[in-house]
């Protein structure tokens, strides 16, 4: 079992303020949807300053905030839901419609581990409320890449023109990246904006042809059309501790009301310290 306060202890004052800031974060990110592409996308902004005809910055090049690292889950709110998995048929305080009620209430973990599908809990559509690690790195100029080792599984966030891949949807589906800068939306950031760190920016990931899985591991159903947008930042303390929030947005309308909103929280760590890389499991 994996103890996720010991090696990674948050003071009260931080978890006060992450809590703050989470509501804050996720109101900010939904008006973000309305900004103009072009002053969001990563890689395709370049600085008045830049020498005409160069090429402009890579993805990397010109990230505004680090996500590399090692990062642990703070499980901080709804613990009996996170840290264990939830009984079968307990939907509480989602919003689910009658269709993934039924399908919850027949969830059966045996029958998911005969198909072969164990890793359903452990989809892009739910596995960053698991009790977990990430190692992000990045895989190449214009995708950065998530490990996690809950699961064993891997999140690739593309940026740029990326084409999803032929073939079946997968477990972490197809992620598409963007920077987003502060006040873009009021015509500062994007293509004014010189390459480099700048505190308050996130990176918006929009997650389709996710192969049906659960969202709530008790066998909480999303389906194949569903559509995920998450957004990552960052804060640090003046002590030097550094956060990541991860605002989510789950659409769906076979089996969610609405739009399901939820933001998650990591610490970051120095070093490798507690990585513990396990398969999926259906219980």
């Amino acid at each position: 079992m994996k103890v996720w306060n010991k090696g990674a202890a948050v003071s009260m004052a931080a978890v006060a303020a992450l809590s703050m800031i989470v509501g804050e974060f996720g109101s900010s990110r939904v008006a973000a949807q309305q900004q103009p592409a072009a002053a969001q996308q990563g890689g395709r902004g370049q600085g008045r300053g830049a020498a005409q005809g160069a090429a402009p910055p890579s993805a990397r090049g010109n990230a505004p905030i680090d996500l590399t690292g090692y990062w642990v889950a703070l499980i901080t709110d709804d613990w009996r839901w996170r840290m264990v998995t939830p009984p079968k048929g307990d939907v509480m305080y989602l919003p689910v419609t009658d269709a993934a009620r039924r399908a919850a209430e027949q969830w059966d973990p045996a029958k998911d581990e005969a198909a072969g599908d164990a890793c359903k809990g452990y989809g892009a559509g739910g596995i960053m409320r698991l009790p977990e690690r990430l190692h992000v790195t990045w895989d190449s100029d214009s995708v950065l890449k998530m490990e996690i080792d809950t699961g064993q599984q891997t999140r690739l966030f593309n940026f740029g023109d990326a084409q999803p891949p032929a073939g079946d949807p997968t477990w972490q589906g197809f992620s598409r990246a963007q920077w987003e800068l502060p006040g873009a939306a009021r015509g500062r950031g994007g293509r004014g904006a010189a390459p480099g760190p700048r505190p308050g920016s996130s990176m918006r990931v929009v997650t389709t042809r996710m192969r049906p899985g659960y969202w709530q591991k008790n066998g909480v159903p999303y389906g194949g059309n569903a559509v995920m947008t998450e957004w990552f930042t960052t804060i640090s303390e003046p002590n030097g501790d550094a956060y990541m929030l991860v605002t989510r947005q789950l659409e769906d309308p076979q089996f969610i009301q609405g739009v399901y909103y939820r933001t998650v929280q990591f610490k970051k760590q120095n070093d490798a310290t507690g990585w513990n890389p396990t398969p999926c499991s259906a219980r």
